[in-house]
């Protein structure tokens, strides 16, 4: 896995460094140096390029004007545009700014009119304004620069984070610059993997400039395929369909019978030995016509075709037979139906999946969320969360991260946070950023598809919070796969029907 930092915690990791020996102006050498190398990649070679620097006042504009210093040592035509008086610059950028002019570096000071001009003959332009600290709307001449370089013909490289964009969530208040590449220090920032931040970074390139990874302190993680391709789980040579896990689906109701069917194949196109659908039994005809592999466990229903209370001990029975569970996808708001799915949670001794109804069951209830017998991951979608929570989604989006390091840890559970970076929160804190998707995920049905795969991983031994990083990992390559090949059209049971391409695929990236 790859560290993300918050600003907070690079600032931390820059004072580590500085008791080992890395001081600021080594720091800042080392990132213009990688700024100037991504510059010259970009141009496609050095001698004769124009390119023009926009340097704020803080570290960010440091780093700008050594790589000015680099490019023009390597025989670019190199102009650093200097955002603030001189008399406003942070030391380190002071010091950077007289070691380009002594070199014989041109450096005028910001107007918009030689700006404009400058971006007119430049072939790239590097956005050194504001740094990974930013937070809140750029004004003034600092936002007339950003419109500036999003106007320009040359192609743009971020230093560390776009101005503009907050590094601590990606959030945009104003104005922010769209760079074809963003050129980052050390570790990842959550700015350049959070919407609407992360469609303004562009290709993403994390510079080594000296820091030891036990320097790094953190639990803001993104995942790689190969963490996933270790955690996934082989079948045994000698094994037989219990030894690949045996999963128990609930779900369904007249009017969604596909929600049901959607994850209990799901759960076998994951890798699960053996799946029982448990569903109402007025819709177990249809769902046997279109699901010929899953057995089937009929459960008595209410007037309204959901599962009746009346289900507990068909239900009850069978728990002690599986080894995980998901309960959910179609299930409706049906009171009756919102209590067997509470008795679930509470009593079922194989690990459990809860989504969809089986989350809204506990709305306004959440304190029975502690109250369980075996581990359990929620999968809500903001709307989901927002009802659990009562936290309005506008301000869960302002900090996505913060809100499941609480209510995993008030939950005593595995969150798993779907979104377009589905998030993986648990109890200690740790939280898993997921790279993996596709538009294509922007159909119904696709939780319902995640949910299966989760209890299919859960039920072939991974912990409730792995079986949650290796699904929203896979089902985000299969999302991927499913648009590569069928664009717009692609649907759920497409995206399902690619799990298992998609889990070769990640354990094939994982070995290189």
């Amino acid at each position: 896995m790859l560290p993300v930092l918050t600003p907070a915690e690079s600032a931390a990791l820059d004072r580590a460094g500085a008791e080992r020996g890395l001081s600021i102006d080594a720091l800042m050498e080392a990132a213009g140096r990688a700024v100037a190398r991504a510059v010259a990649d970009v141009a496609g070679g050095t001698y004769g390029r124009r390119v023009v620097v926009v340097c704020g006042k803080g570290n960010n504009g440091g780093d700008g004007l050594v790589a000015a210093r680099y490019l023009d040592r390597w025989g670019c035509r190199a102009v650093a545009v200097l955002g603030a008086p001189r008399d406003e610059l942070r030391a380190p950028t002071v010091t950077n700014l007289r070691r380009f002019i002594g070199q014989g570096g041109v450096c005028v000071p910001y107007s918009a009119d030689r700006l404009a001009r400058e971006l007119e003959r430049a072939d790239i332009a590097v956005d050194a304004i504001f740094g990974t600290g930013f937070s809140g709307e750029p004004s003034g001449d600092m936002a007339a620069a950003i419109t500036l370089l999003n106007r320009a013909r040359a192609g743009v490289v971020a230093v560390d984070v776009p101005s503009g964009v907050e590094g601590e969530t990606g959030a945009i208040r104003g104005e922010a610059v769209r760079a074809e590449l963003t050129v980052t220090f050390g570790t990842w920032k959550p700015g350049l993997l959070f919407f609407p931040g992360a469609s303004r970074a562009g290709e993403v390139i994390v510079a080594d400039i000296g820091f030891d990874r036990d320097m790094i302190d953190t639990d803001l993680w993104l995942v790689e395929a190969e963490d996933v391709a270790r955690l996934l789980p082989a079948r045994l040579a000698d094994g037989h369909k219990r030894s690949s896990g045996v999963v128990l689906v609930v779900a369904g109701s007249r009017s969604m019978t596909g929600a049901a069917a959607l994850a209990a194949m799901a759960a076998y196109r994951a890798g699960a030995g053996l799946v029982t659908l448990a569903a109402p039994e007025c819709i177990v005809p249809v769902l046997e016509a279109v699901l010929t592999e899953a057995t089937f466990l009929p459960l008595a229903q209410t007037e309204e075709g959901t599962i009746a209370a009346e289900a507990w001990p068909s239900l009850e029975g069978r728990l002690r037979t599986v080894d995980a569970v998901a309960a959910g996808p179609g299930l409706t708001a049906n009171e009756a139906t919102a209590g067997v799915a509470r008795r679930l949670l509470a009593e079922s001794p194989a690990p459990l999946v809860l989504d969809a109804d089986g989350l809204n069951a506990f709305a306004g209830r959440e304190e029975e969320l502690r109250r369980r017998s075996a581990g359990v991951v929620l999968t809500p979608h903001l709307g989901e969360f927002e009802r659990l929570t009562r936290v309005a989604s506008k301000d869960v989006l302002q900090d996505r991260v913060g809100h499941i390091r609480k209510f995993a840890a008030a939950w005593d559970c595995t969150v798993l946070l779907k979104g377009t970076r589905t998030l993986v929160g648990e109890p200690g804190g740790r939280v898993r950023v997921n790279p993996t998707g596709s538009s294509a995920l922007s159909t119904g049905g696709m939780g319902d598809v995640l949910t299966g795969a989760l209890a299919a991983f859960l039920a072939r031994g991974l912990s409730p919070a792995d079986a949650a990083v290796a699904a929203a990992y896979v089902h985000g390559a299969a999302g991927r796969l499913a648009g590569e090949d069928l664009g717009e059209g692609a649907v759920a049971s497409d995206v399902m029907e690619r799990l298992p391409k998609a889990i070769d695929m990640v354990r094939g990236e994982g070995a290189q």
